[in-house]
């Protein structure tokens, strides 16, 4: 039988969100942690490694250690450290209980427990733990300290302040330049309206987009742009980012549909909020069909014969799916859905208005599912 508190490692990427949703579960859990950072290997920071039990994706000398004696519950997110995780479990005879946040890139029936928020479409099968919206937790004091450092600096500036944030390509997604014009007119319509327009790109947006922004942007647009030399995401940077200033002082956001986490924030603060869908293009278009079609048949509701079997099926196909096609999926459009209906959001070019209601939170049903699995005898 484990011990009350069993021995648990905590192991930390280089995605924020991912790492924000690890702690915020493990502060529910309330025992501690030994926090393990893991460094990728610089060709394996923006490329995919193949999903994989293995550590040769790491960069071994800037990560901390992962040695015996082995953990018995690993808590992480994210391709690459939860190759790591499967690592550890494999030294451990498979004794080392896995929990993943967030959808895995393969071999799900691997972990311990999987917990994935509503964009999410994974296989039914008896660990998996469908949740609303990711686990993330906005620190509101961080935010104000921004604020108050950035308050010089966007107090002369026309209200409302309404922050553009852009994000990048992601299946099955893509950003041309005309993302670009289009975020253009926001602005001008933002300006039209009195107010001032504060455009914010991240690592993931094309040079191309940042290219065609500076070219059009009025001059006295205030503008960012994630320098292409910046530091890794998580470590020391003397970059000044407005990003969590403008989440504590902006009276409104646009943010491109490509981004849950930033989505997320914004709608946790209680903060207006459009969405800007991105074009998905031909191929892009048959994807999202593809992941419409796993949304409806991984669906977690079970409470009619047809639903029952339309699981069982789901699960047989996920076991003999040898390529690994039907691991499961992310479906933003349904996400972007959700926000909508729940009136956390409107569509970009449409009114900002307050007034949605957060779904209630996941995170006690996600610990009582933890603290179930780690006491299995």
């Amino acid at each position: 039988m484990l011990r009350l508190t069993p021995t648990t490692w905590l192991l930390l990427g280089d995605k924020r969100g991912d790492n924000g949703q690890v702690e915020a579960v493990a502060a529910a859990l309330g025992w501690p942690c030994d926090r393990k950072n893991l460094v990728m290997k610089a060709r394996y920071q923006r490329a995919k490694p193949r999903f994989r039990a293995t550590l040769d994706h790491l960069d071994l000398d800037r990560s901390d250690s992962l040695e015996a004696p082995w953990p018995e519950l690993i808590i992480t997110s994210g391709r690459r450290p939860a190759m790591a995780a499967l690592w550890v479990r494999r030294q451990s005879a498979n004794r080392t209980r896995v929990v993943h946040i967030g959808k895995p890139s393969g071999a799900m029936h691997e972990f311990g427990l999987v917990v994935a928020s509503g964009e999410n479409h994974l296989p039914p099968l008896a660990n998996y733990l469908p949740i609303t919206l990711p686990l993330m937790r906005v620190s509101v004091d961080s935010i104000q300290a921004e604020a108050e450092r950035w308050r010089s600096r966007l107090r002369e500036l026309q209200r409302p302040l309404i922050a553009l944030l852009v994000g990048g390509p992601t299946g099955p997604f893509r950003m041309p330049a005309r993302v670009a014009r289009a975020l253009v007119t926001e602005v001008a319509r933002i300006r039209a309206l009195g107010g001032t327009a504060y455009v914010v790109t991240s690592r993931r947006t094309p040079a191309a987009v940042v290219k065609t922004l500076r070219r059009r942007l009025p001059a006295e647009v205030p503008f960012f742009a994630w320098p292409a030399d910046a530091p890794p995401e998580g470590a020391p940077s003397p970059i000044e980012n407005p990003y969590r200033a403008l989440l504590g002082t902006a009276d409104g956001f646009v943010v491109t549909g490509d981004s849950i986490s930033m989505l997320v924030e914004v709608a946790a603060l209680g903060k207006p909020l459009a969405i800007l869908p991105l074009p998905t293009g031909l191929l892009g278009g048959v994807d999202q069909l593809r992941r419409r079609w796993q949304r409806k048949l991984f669906s977690p509701r079970c409470e009619t014969r047809a639903d029952r079997f339309r699981q069982a099926l789901a699960r047989c196909i996920y076991r003999w799916d040898r390529l690994g096609l039907l691991n499961g999926t992310r479906d933003f459009c349904y996400f972007h859905q959700l926000l909508v209906e729940r009136h956390l959001a409107v569509w970009a070019g449409q009114p900002l208005r307050i007034g949605g209601t957060l779904p209630p939170d996941d995170l006690d049903v996600v610990v009582e599912r933890i603290r179930a699995l780690v006491h299995r005898s």
